[in-house]
């Protein structure tokens, strides 16, 4: 099969698109024939090797035959012996490291079946920013109906998503963008949209019961000046620097507002969540970008520069 393939830490140049064996299936796997895979900053942070951390999971000194790619939709094609969800010839939506593949594989309890009004190419936007948006806003933030929300980085993967799940929550939704992006984030139902290059959320106005932050260029001290007394900051830990995570968390300590970190967790029974929101059209996903395998490195550039409207995606 066909793969991209990371030898070395440094420019998303440096990936190679190479013929390797096809991953063999586990007893509590499915194997997917890749029909669409979405990028994260993740997969940018991993081609560079920075922070240090990433190492550890791409490999040290530095990666071998290392794949990229989390985010997949495609069609199963081998399940192994202990699975019994999943059967051949199914269409599905997961997590499943390896996505920049023809084929990958994951533990089954990643998948759930493909929403059946979107595309592979929607699908596979759709699990790590939209259960990072999921599982930040429930069950870390636990918004509740009539809550102020703000998400900062509203029209980006995580932001696009996290507008329309805070207002499927109830709440009512203040989205901080670009100016080229007030529309779009507008358009997702947001009830207020701030353009951050005309105002500072943290300069006075309305106060947030939960700030979601996917961008990290607001320190603690400036997000408290926008939370109510009681408020919670939410540092998104795929976007915003560890060091202003933990900063965060640590002074939250000392003062009633808190910050509370958060990891998504890939798992059946969020995905089939999303897939109820999806298929009653209280959430759609926000597609940038498509490129072809072999344009991967420039996919993943792209993502780099931090700009991307909503997901971009690698169609196979």
């Amino acid at each position: 099969m066909k793969a991209i393939v990371q030898n070395e830490y440094g420019s998303p140049e440096a990936l190679q698109l190479q013929e390797i064996d096809k991953p063999e299936v586990k007893e509590t796997q499915i194997r997917v024939r890749v029909r669409a895979a979405a990028l994260n900053a993740g997969d940018y942070f991993s081609v560079r090797g920075s922070p240090w951390l990433v190492r550890l999971m791409v490999g040290f000194p530095k990666p071998k035959n290392y794949i990229l790619g989390w985010d997949v939709a495609g069609e199963v094609d081998e399940v192994g012996k202990k699975v019994n969800r999943f059967h051949p010839g199914d269409i599905v939506f997961g997590s499943c490291q390896g996505a920049l593949a023809e084929y990958a594989c994951a533990a089954e309890e990643q998948f759930a079946i493909k929403p059946t009004n979107l595309t592979f190419e929607q699908a596979a936007a759709v699990p790590t920013a939209a259960l990072t948006a999921l599982q930040g806003l429930r069950d870390a933030g636990k918004v509740q109906a009539g809550q102020r929300v703000l998400i900062n980085g509203a029209s980006g993967g995580v932001g696009t998503f996290a507008v329309q799940i805070a207002k499927s929550l109830g709440a009512e939704v203040t989205g901080v963008c670009s100016t080229r992006n007030v529309d779009l984030v507008r358009s997702l139902g947001a009830d207020h949209v701030i353009d951050y290059t005309q105002e500072d959320f943290t300069q006075g106005g309305p106060r947030y019961d939960l700030i979601l932050d996917n961008v990290g260029n607001r320190s603690f001290s400036e997000c408290r000046r926008a939370l109510t007394p009681r408020g919670t900051l939410l540092p998104n830990t795929g976007h915003a620097g560890m060091g202003y995570v933990l900063t965060a968390f640590a002074r939250s300590v000392f003062v009633r507002q808190q910050s509370r970190p958060f990891v998504e967790t890939p798992n059946t029974q969020d995905l089939l969540v999303l897939k109820d929101l999806i298929e009653a059209g209280k959430v759609t996903p926000v597609l940038d970008k498509m490129y072809r395998l072999n344009e991967s490195p420039k996919a993943i550039a792209y993502v780099g520069e931090g700009h991307a409207r909503g997901k971009v995606v690698v169609v196979l």
